[in-house]
């Protein structure tokens, strides 16, 4: 498979960017996107030129990390696919391939593709946690928990904090990685004790950090490669109303 990759080439956070046109040849159409990416850095090596930076870990569709704008959309054209579970079988020989970073000033490109996430882990140190005694764990059965609403906070905890929301939110919204943190706390009661004044903390959180207000058009339930709902913005809003009204006890 031959293919043509243009491709986000930024020095630093300060220095200007643009698209860098390359040629690739022998793609194999079961390779992973980023084994392709390490293929292209080995040529690019070999020629003599700096490779390509991009932030990947697990490989596994578990950590977030491989957070590529592919064509337009986020982790590319598949659903319910991180970059790293994205094969090139889903593109044809002969296909151009555009590939950019998150665009959003809450994420600042550090270098070419990989973006500064540091704000998602200020909204969770925020107050996306249980202040509980260490110790030995507690058995699994000892707090029931109706299995509805197990699932639903079981749904919400899938989110991997990788970003997508915010780069497809033509507001740079993180609504539904918040709300998808706030849910799945606050339906369990584990988490119960502090949802007023967890809710209104990462909502501040958030604001300060520059992300954009949720008008619901959806686009980030569409693109997250975990399926997270958008009715966990709706149980957000509804917690930071009573939280406001009724005060954080």
């Amino acid at each position: 498979m031959k293919l043509t990759l243009n491709i986000w080439r930024q020095a630093s956070t300060n220095a200007s960017g643009s698209m860098q046109a390359y040629k690739l040849d022998g793609v194999d159409e079961d390779m992973s996107f980023l084994e392709m990416m390490d293929m292209l850095n080995e040529q690019i090596i070999r020629d003599g030129g700096e490779p390509v930076e991009f932030d990947h870990d697990c490989r596994e569709g578990i950590c977030g990390m491989c957070s590529l704008y592919i064509n337009g959309q986020p982790h590319g054209p598949s659903n319910l696919t991180t970059t790293c579970q994205l094969h090139m079988r889903s593109f044809q020989d002969g296909d151009t391939i555009d590939i950019e970073p998150w665009r959003a000033s809450a994420f600042p490109v550090v270098k070419d593709l990989v973006v500064d996430r540091s704000a998602f882990d200020r909204i969770i140190q925020a107050g996306g946690y249980i202040s509980v005694n260490t110790g030995n764990a507690v058995d699994a059965n000892a707090v029931p928990v109706e299995k509805k609403t197990a699932d639903e906070a079981f749904d919400a905890a899938a989110c991997i904090g990788c970003g997508a929301c915010v780069a497809a939110c033509k507001n740079a919204s993180a609504a539904l990685f918040v709300s998808a943190k706030v849910s799945h706390l606050a339906l369990l009661p584990q988490g119960d004790a502090e949802r007023k004044s967890r809710v209104l903390k990462m909502l501040d959180q958030m604001d300060e950090e520059g992300f954009g207000s949720c008008t619901n058009t959806g686009a980030c339930e569409a693109e997250c490669p975990k399926g997270i709902s958008i009715t966990n913005i709706a149980r957000m809003n509804r917690e930071y109303m009573s939280a406001s009204i009724f005060g954080e006890k």
